[in-house]
């Protein structure tokens, strides 16, 4: 079986690749894939989030194992096989390229072609020129805040007034209040 992944941005508006690949093919190939058809990087640390219907992330497969929750199952790239994560057309995902700053392409799976087979990936749609792949952290503004407040906007006045009365503030109600550790 063959998918059909389309690749956006929300960060370059005219930005679209989309990558044909063998469902046998592993996380890597695809990740493989998606860095040739924007010039990218293939060594750095990154990873696959599988999504539900509103992007919301419900699993990470990572290109290394960062050790960092023994309770947690860790999916890694060159060990799983896109066919045995992705099963319907309209499967989302978010390849996070840039952890510092969380940047990512939004996948989705468009066409699935059972019957059919492909030995390399390809990538058979390529339009406009793909974000920079690392930026200046310090020069960074994520496109969910633009248009939002601006670092220049940040300044001792965005966290909070100079008024605040403490004698307005109740510990009490907040000391009774249940925090749960979860």
């Amino acid at each position: 079986m063959i998918f059909t992944f389309r690749l956006v941005s929300d960060e370059v508006a005219n930005f679209k690749r989309e990558i044909k690949i063998d469902a046998t093919a592993n996380f890597l190939d695809l990740k493989n894939a998606i860095c040739e058809s924007v010039g990218y990087d293939k060594g750095q640390l990154s990873s696959f989030f599988i999504c539900d219907r509103n992007w919301e992330k419900t699993k990470e497969i990572t290109s290394e194992d960062m050790d960092t929750d023994a309770d947690q199952d860790v999916w890694l790239m060159d060990e799983n096989e896109l066919g045995d994560m992705i099963y319907d057309e309209g499967q989302k995902m978010l390849y996070v390229f840039d952890y510092m700053t969380e940047r990512a392409f939004f996948i989705e799976m468009t066409q699935s072609e059972p019957g059919k087979s492909l030995k390399d990936p390809i990538c058979s749609l390529s339009v406009g020129k793909a974000p920079e792949e690392f930026v200046d952290i310090d020069d960074y503004t994520p496109a969910a805040a633009k248009g939002g407040a601006t670092a220049e906007d940040i300044d001792e006045d965005f966290y909070g007034s100079e008024s605040f009365n403490e004698d307005e503030f109740d510990a009490e109600g907040f000391d009774e209040m249940n925090f749960d550790d979860n």
